[in-house]
């Protein structure tokens, strides 16, 4: 699960009750932890660990990934091939096959060159760096935690839907541990034991798990794609080992975003109706925001690898709503200048209240003057939202669609 909808969940403090970081000097490994608690006051030594080590906390937001939970009882529901008759258990034995070869079994194997990378990465864009490993490891794990309790669930009534759910925790628990892996090249580290422990967790019915995770993990193929044949034919920005996986992990993206397509055929519900079109396009529209919003602050990371951060966006954008048409039954208007340029205007109001926020003003002042800056966020998304769709999904889609976009 490469990247997260979260633009409906309220922002939350950070705790340094318990130590965030340990000293990173001499090779000694730095501990992240994260939990949602009111922030205390550090300890003397909590200060000088976190002066020596590259970051003092992973800053959560309103666009930080976000772990999941659902109604498994109606997932249960759902899944019961006694009670819903559109299950093809054919086609879900035929994915199960798919999951169970396994492609990238060896495929995630380091070498001496990440941390000999790692040691020549400083600056700015080292510390930009590790914070895409973290986030990215965030999602991952995210996506891990969902499936392996989805898996868990559905083990009873429907056991083949339920073993490609434990397979497809498998595929995220391997990337979040090579992407930790990665930190520690970096003398960092996410504890993500206490993760699990301590995120707040956001809750979805399950037709928007569908909707949300469908899209994650297919933008996720894309920027991974888009990225690896970038740097293969500029092997100049190769700065970092990782990215030389991302041409078979994009495939393990990809293969979880058909298997969403199934699910979501299984439940035409979900897809036949004016409310699936509507909540279609919003979540095509939090999807594709919160990466623009995301990256647009992160323009030194994506130009480290020598790329156009709104350019290499936009690509992504397409494609992803391009493959998204294939099965959603409304699409946003991408490709019409009219959503790149208010993007972009969306851009501009959250660098002002990004800039409220650092201002000295006591935090009753920052909130009165974010008030008309939220306002024409809000404005500008609903402008959005509200251009002409257009209409597109066949529940009838070709099989294997991994084929039709790689």
């Amino acid at each position: 699960m490469a990247t997260e909808m979260a633009l409906v969940k309220p922002i939350s403090k950070f705790s340094s009750s318990t130590p965030i970081f340990s000293s990173s000097r001499y090779g000694k490994l730095t501990t992240v932890r994260m939990s949602s608690t009111s922030q205390s006051q550090p300890s003397p030594t909590t200060k000088s660990a976190g002066k020596k080590a590259a970051k003092t906390a992973i800053k959560e937001t309103l666009l930080t990934p976000r772990f999941y939970t659902t109604d498994f009882d109606e997932m249960e529901t759902l899944f019961n091939t006694e009670i819903n008759r559109n299950l093809n258990q054919s086609e879900f034995e035929a994915l199960l096959q798919e999951f169970k070869t396994d492609y990238n079994q060896t495929h995630f194997v380091r070498n001496k060159e990440f941390k000999e990378a790692a040691d020549k990465i400083d600056g700015p864009l080292r510390q930009i760096f590790v914070e895409f490993l973290e986030r990215s490891c965030t999602a991952e794990f995210s996506g891990f935690l969902l499936y392996k309790e989805l898996g868990r669930r559905l083990k009873k009534t429907n056991p083949v839907v339920a073993e490609i759910f434990s397979l497809m925790s498998r595929d995220e628990a391997r990337h979040a541990g090579f992407l930790n892996k990665g930190l520690s090249d970096f003398n960092l580290a996410l504890d993500l034991g206490f993760l699990t422990k301590a995120r707040k967790y956001t809750f979805f019915k399950p037709k928007f798990i569908f909707y949300a995770t469908y899209l994650s993990e297919k933008i996720g193929y894309w920027r991974y794609i888009t990225i690896y044949r970038h740097l293969k034919e500029n092997p100049e920005y190769q700065c970092y080992p990782i990215f030389k996986y991302f041409e078979n992990w994009c495939q393990d993206e990809n293969r979880h975003g058909d298997f969403f397509s199934a699910l979501m055929k299984a439940q035409p519900q979900f897809l036949n109706d004016w409310k699936a079109k509507l909540w279609s396009r919003f979540f095509c529209l939090s999807v594709y925001v919160t990466m623009y919003l995301n990256d647009c602050q992160r323009t030194a990371f994506y130009e480290g690898i020598g790329l156009n951060t709104k350019e290499f966006d936009m690509h992504v954008i397409i494609e992803t709503n391009r493959t998204t048409a294939r099965i959603f039954p409304a699409v946003l208007d991408v490709e019409n200048p009219e959503f790149k340029r208010r993007l972009d205007k969306m851009v501009e109001i959250n660098e002002k209240i990004l800039a409220v926020g650092e201002t000295d003003d006591i935090p009753l002042v920052k909130n009165l003057k974010r008030i008309p800056l939220i306002a024409a966020l809000a404005s500008e998304l609903l402008a959005t939202y509200l251009m002409p769709p257009i209409e597109s999904g066949s529940v009838d889609y070709a099989e294997f669609e991994p084929q039709l976009v790689y």
